[in-house]
């Protein structure tokens, strides 16, 4: 009887597993578009005809200027080598020598059957002509309608005639989950369509290649070549743009980036109908927070973007942003990181109203925004980096010394304006040694640095910047938040405010 029953319900099993698997072909959208097939040969077969090869010539210019051939003793060896050697590098160093030209290859695809190809900038970049191969071994000749070297993407067209082309869609990258199936395809040397599967590895990669990063990992092997080419979900729409890998050799080792269709879509939008890609702009240069920035203006985290200065002839001050605000949402999405915020202000449509919530005082606050268009040669909007400055002894007079942050400043004097490269017009006070391991060296503080404001109040004199501090420790403030200026940036620094005499 047991046994009866056991059997029973194992086909009943089988069954109601039949039935659903039925169901998941049938209904569009029960399988999740990660799900991996038995095989990818049909998905293959339905896209490699979408993807092309790009091949570029580029004509390099002879070195003009360059050195004389070495004087040797009559009759020695090495005048007929190095006769020999310029020839080949330069024509001899005549300046009728012929152009050289080079070539370079890579992948792209079809997304129009009028002809219109996607594939990476630095694939076609400086290139006097362009080649586009399809999967059946047509060549065809390619105009560049535009590119986008902050995404590093371009967009070319072909005059296809009546030859069918096989265009491919665009998918929403915003779906894609880690460990979903995803297949790379690419048309590297010519040799033909070449298919790797993989997963995604990771989402909202940045790996400093611009300010936009925004890049999706996979492990799906993508080698030298295949720049330029697609990357599939299982249901063969485009999800990505493969654009560069990590690798000490130049092979795949399964680190691989693709910028996201959903970073591409707008910018390829804007080249077709402009020729150049139209971003939104606020006109604010921003910076991250650390937990000492969180802390001195009391946001519970360290989530948002600081507005280090707001331009004054751009969208942010006509709105009313400050410098020292903390943009926190920006049309309705929250600030998780620094970095968030131009991507979401470049892709805004120019002369949309935006509701920005702000920190301010200590509070949440609501402004109003119109999106401007961002200028041709606009400033970094982020603040990056820790420049290195020259190394300065303290200075004599008007010195305040701060031994607890490893901080000396001074009054701005001639001599140390010239020593630093300080304009005349600029006002502050300037540090003249930071001490190695203190907390103003690793706030990142070097001399030549230029304070002006200290607890958003300027700061004119050594004195002024005494005073906030000893104003700060009697309230039992931990940090002092200071605006400090160099010819290389403009940021918000926390300075821990440890107990310490002064000089």
């Amino acid at each position: 009887m047991f046994i009866a029953r056991r059997d029973q319900s194992l086909a009943a099993a089988r069954r109601l597993i039949g039935a659903l698997a039925v169901i998941a072909l049938l209904v569009p959208g029960m399988a999740r578009a990660g799900t991996p097939p038995n095989s990818f040969a049909d998905l293959a077969e339905r896209l490699l005809p979408a993807v092309v090869n790009i091949s570029t010539t580029q004509t390099l210019k002879t070195p003009q200027g360059v050195p004389e051939m070495p004087q040797f003793p009559p009759g020695s060896p090495l005048e007929e080598f190095f006769k020999e050697f310029m020839e080949r590098q330069n024509g001899g160093g005549r300046p009728d020598a012929p152009s050289r030209k080079a070539t370079s290859l890579g992948s792209g695809f079809i997304i129009d059957a009028a002809g219109y190809i996607v594939t990476n900038n630095h694939v076609i970049a400086d290139a006097d002509e362009i080649s586009v191969k399809l999967h059946d071994d047509t060549v065809f000749q390619a105009t560049l309608v535009g590119r986008d070297p902050k995404v590093d993407l371009a967009l070319l067209k072909i005059e296809p005639g009546k030859k069918p082309l096989v265009p491919v869609p665009f998918g929403n990258s915003d779906e894609a989950r880690v460990g979903d199936w995803v297949l790379a395809i690419g048309n590297p040397f010519g040799f033909g369509g070449t298919v790797t599967a993989g997963i995604v590895s990771a989402r909202a990669r940045d790996i400093n290649a611009g300010p936009y990063d925004d890049f999706l990992q996979t492990d799906a092997a993508i080698n030298r070549g295949n720049s330029g080419g697609p990357m599939f979900n299982m249901r063969g729409e485009v999800i990505g743009i493969n654009s560069a890998i990590i690798s000490p050799s130049g092979g795949s080792i399964g680190i691989g980036f693709a910028v996201p269709a959903s970073l591409a879509v707008p910018v390829l939008d804007d080249l077709r109908k402009f020729g150049k890609v139209r971003r939104g702009w606020l006109g604010i240069r921003i910076q991250s927070l650390d937990t000492d920035m969180a802390e001195n203006i009391g946001l519970p985290d360290q989530k948002g973007a600081l507005v280090a200065k707001v331009d004054p002839a751009g969208p942010g001050l006509k709105a009313g942003l400050k410098d020292g605000d903390v943009v926190l949402k920006f049309d309705g999405k929250d600030i998780t990181e620094m970095r968030r915020l131009p991507r979401y202000v470049a892709s805004t449509p120019i002369g949309k109203k935006v509701e920005l919530v702000i920190w301010r005082d200590g509070r949440r606050q609501t402004v109003n925004a119109t999106v401007g268009e961002m200028p041709e040669d606009p400033a970094e909007q982020q603040v990056k980096g820790k420049p290195e400055t020259p190394k300065a002894q303290a200075g004599k007079d008007g010195v305040l010394t701060i031994p607890g942050a490893g901080l000396t400043v001074s009054s701005l004097t001639p001599q140390l304006r010239e020593r630093f490269g300080i304009e005349d017009e600029s006002k502050g006070i300037v540090v003249t040694e930071v001490k190695p391991d203190s907390p103003a060296a690793d706030k990142g503080m070097r001399p030549g640095d230029l304070i002006i404001e200290a607890d958003h109040k300027p700061v004119r004199s050594p004195a002024d910047l005494g005073k906030l501090i000893d104003e700060g420790r009697r309230a039992g403030t931990k940090s002092l938040l200071l605006r400090v200026e160099n010819p290389q940036q403009l940021r918000y620094i926390a300075l821990p405010l440890a107990e310490g005499k002064k000089k």
